[in-house]
């Protein structure tokens, strides 16, 4: 087994949301190293598929990429201690107005897992219901549904570059050649 043990975790940066350290750390040769690590609040998203099988996906300016992105409703948890599948229902009825009655539980991803400690919990919602849509104050969000087999090919093409959405389409497909959707 590979067993590091970490000597120092020191705060370089805080910001609103995430905290940077550098993280040193003694290897199992005994060598130093120093990374980086970004600490994040966890989160869920949630991929809405209405009865048609179009996908629901919300469409907004994302600073990181600096364009506008193709995502599933997703979002931080309110606290530590929130069940990731409350995160995720909350999300899809603040920014798409709608409920899953039916949930399937994907997988905790970690997007960039030599930087970032957060996860995100990816769920798949079907058997829609209308809810009561409301962004939060700074949200600009656009409502996109399309097909599934649009959604998968903007994946491919590189449309949809989002890696819980990407997580969560690519699901979708294994579970519906499985037949357990």
């Amino acid at each position: 087994m590979l067993e590091f043990e970490r000597l120092e975790k020191n705060l370089l940066y805080e910001a609103r949301r995430v905290k940077v350290y550098e993280d040193v750390l003694k290897t199992p040769s005994g060598n130093v190293v120093h990374y980086d690590l970004v600490e994040n609040r966890n989160g869920a998203g949630i991929l809405l598929v209405d009865d048609e099988e179009n996908m629901i996906f919300v469409k907004q300016y994302r600073n990181t990429i600096d364009m506008v992105d193709i995502e599933i409703p997703a979002g931080c948890l309110n606290n530590p201690e929130e069940d990731f599948l409350a995160c995720a229902l909350r999300e899809a009825e603040e920014e798409a107005g709608l409920i899953p009655e039916k949930t399937y539980f994907i997988s905790n991803t970690v997007a960039a897992i030599g930087l970032l400690q957060e996860r995100t919990a990816v769920f798949i919602g079907t058997q829609l219901i209308e809810g009561r849509k409301s962004l939060d104050e700074n949200e600009y969000i656009e409502l996109i549904k399309l097909p599934f087999s649009t959604a998968l090919r903007y994946v491919y093409e590189g449309v949809i570059v989002d890696s819980k959405t990407i997580v969560a389409i690519l699901a979708y497909s294994d579970l519906k050649n499985r037949g357990e959707l």
